[in-house]
């Protein structure tokens, strides 16, 4: 059922610009694979032109006067027609013949304005209509405390009905921003009111649905998932944890700008300003020689309070939350509402010098528990069908990309590690006191990359999201039923052995040249094929350009 004008309908035929329309869908319709209910092309009917040709074409085609009379419509493109509407222009409204362009009252118009739309019009006529402004009755309207007046337009709907059109009881009844205001338009701030249709008895109950007391059979599958759904599930996972991910980064960082400046201080925020310029949070000179910790911290307080920064973290809200809209209806009441909360908890403007410090901790400490709330809620309450497997593998995707590079940035690949290098990451990981608990106060590279990458135990590791992701691709359709392996499935399945031939040792070994570069060299291959393994699963299931896929769980 359409509603979109025509011409933005599908973004990769008629628009590219657009971000509206469903891509491919012009296509699909040339192909017969769907039907349009208003049709692609039937705009040429919200036209003004036809209007005065109506009482003619009624009698030519249906040899019958014109049931309801239609307000009185001039055609510029008729030197009769021109004529009249120079001489009346102060009682006509002037209107595009296409679709486009907004309703001009002549009445409202100077002697100078006059002339130069007449002079537009004369220029091109075959573009113009004029009709009798009509007087719009009024409806009460209750606003700012009382009864205002606004003009009223009543729009009905007819369909198509075996071969001939039903018009339909009732209709959309339009009101006006303002009783100056002629236009009833809900884009120019109108508004609209219930219709109420009066009946000489008792409304007629029939109904085509089922009652909902026939007996239905048990059904435990899922719902269609259609390529563009499973598409935004995917990118909702990767923008949560990626949003997640920044969070801890500048949490973990934001303190040490304030603490003692001794060693291990001075090894944590150099740690975090790596990792936030690395992934570009930051400029690269961020930690430049004669750079203090003053301007670093209003560089790191900027991505809290200032969404025009660049990947910004309110910049991150309002992608989490425009994806979330489009799946809704795909996702928990609860769940949407938890992601509501973090526009919610977003500074409406950032406070005063003073307290900059004190909001941004609250609110890092605000949306990391709101997007740890969101995950346990689509751990519990969705479905275990192929949206929830698209949704989560989009998380496991990002948390090991971002976990490779907090600590490709972080620890680097040469050089001695410090403690509170080491601290840091773990703080980021979230696993610091799963550390502590195995090992207390000693910090050792080669233990902590054992936790934070090998270890399939550990939620946070890329070992961990590894076997999820493995888990995920044997369940896909259509990978089950094939003899030869997918692409996703045979990444998924190097990823993983890759790190399960590597020991912790090994990572944390520093060759004669004094790099770490079986470390260097497996994050390489994981980078690697992890973008590899999100670009496969757009291609094969997300790609809206091809022949449309959907995938039914039973």
């Amino acid at each position: 059922m359409r509603r979109q004008d025509d011409t933005y309908c599908d973004p990769l035929e008629l628009r590219p610009e657009s971000v509206l329309g469903v891509p491919g869908l012009a296509q699909a319709v040339r192909s017969g694979t769907v039907t349009v209910a208003n049709a692609l092309g039937s705009g040429v009917l919200d036209s003004a032109a036809p209007a005065g040709f109506l009482p003619g074409l009624s009698r030519h085609l249906l040899s019958e006067e014109l049931k309801m009379p239609t307000v009185a419509t001039w055609w510029c493109g008729e030197p009769a027609a021109l004529t009249y509407v120079k001489e009346h222009l102060s009682n006509l409204v002037i209107k595009p013949a296409f679709p486009g362009g907004r309703a001009v009252f002549g009445v409202r118009l100077s002697s100078s304005e006059k002339a130069g739309l007449i002079d537009k019009i004369r220029a091109a006529p075959g573009d113009y209509v004029a009709q009798e402004q009509v007087a719009l009755s009024t409806v009460p309207v209750w606003e700012i405390g009382g009864l205002r007046p606004r003009h009223l337009v009543l729009r009905v709907y007819a369909v198509a009905s075996e071969g001939s059109y039903a018009v339909m009881p009732g209709g959309l009844t339009r009101i006006t921003s303002s009783l100056d205001d002629l236009v009833a338009s809900m884009q120019s701030g109108g508004g609209s009111k219930d219709t109420w249709v009066s009946g000489r008895g008792p409304t007629s109950q029939f109904s085509l649905l089922p009652p909902t007391s026939a007996r239905l059979n048990v059904s435990r599958a899922t719902f269609d998932l259609p390529s563009r759904v499973a598409d935004n599930l995917f990118w909702l996972g990767r923008y949560t944890e990626r949003m997640e991910s920044a969070a801890r980064i500048v949490r973990a960082t934001l303190p040490r700008l304030f603490q003692e400046s001794d060693q291990s201080t001075i090894a944590g925020v150099a740690a975090g300003t790596r990792i936030l310029a690395g992934l570009g949070y930051l400029r690269p000179d961020a930690l430049a020689s004669g750079k203090g910790f003053g301007d670093l911290e209003r560089e790191v307080l900027a991505l809290i309070f200032e969404e025009k920064t660049r990947n910004s973290l309110p910049a991150y809200v309002r992608q989490v939350r425009r994806v979330g809209w489009l799946l809704r209806d795909r996702i928990s009441v609860d769940a949407w509402r938890t992601l509501n909360q973090l526009e919610q908890q977003l500074p409406s403007a950032p406070p005063p010098e003073a307290l900059r410090l004190s909001a941004a901790h609250i609110f890092l400490d605000q949306a990391i528990r709101t997007l740890v709330a969101f995950s346990g809620l689509v751990m519990e309450s969705m479905t275990r069908g192929d949206g929830w497997r698209f949704l989560d593998m989009g998380r496991r995707v990002e948390r090991a990309s971002q976990m490779v590079d907090v600590i490709r940035f972080g620890l680097g690949f040469e050089g001695e590690a410090d403690s509170g290098l080491l601290e840091v990451l773990l703080e980021i990981a979230d696993s610091s006191i799963t550390y502590r608990s195995r090992y207390l106060t000693s910090m050792q590279p080669e233990l902590v990359l054992d936790l934070l990458v090998l270890d399939e135990a550990n939620p946070r590791s890329v070992a961990y999201q590894m076997a999820r992701l493995r888990e995920h691709v044997e369940e896909l359709p259509g990978t089950q039923s094939s003899i030869h392996r997918a692409e996703e499935a045979r990444l998924a399945i190097s990823m993983l052995t890759a790190i399960q031939l590597t020991e912790a040792p090994e990572l944390g070994s520093i060759d004669d040249e004094g790099r770490r570069a079986v470390l260097e060299k497996l994050f390489a291959r994981l980078a690697g094929e992890l973008r590899l393994f999100s670009e496969t699963l757009t291609r094969e299931y997300f790609n809206q350009a091809g022949p449309s896929r959907r995938f039914s769980g039973a």
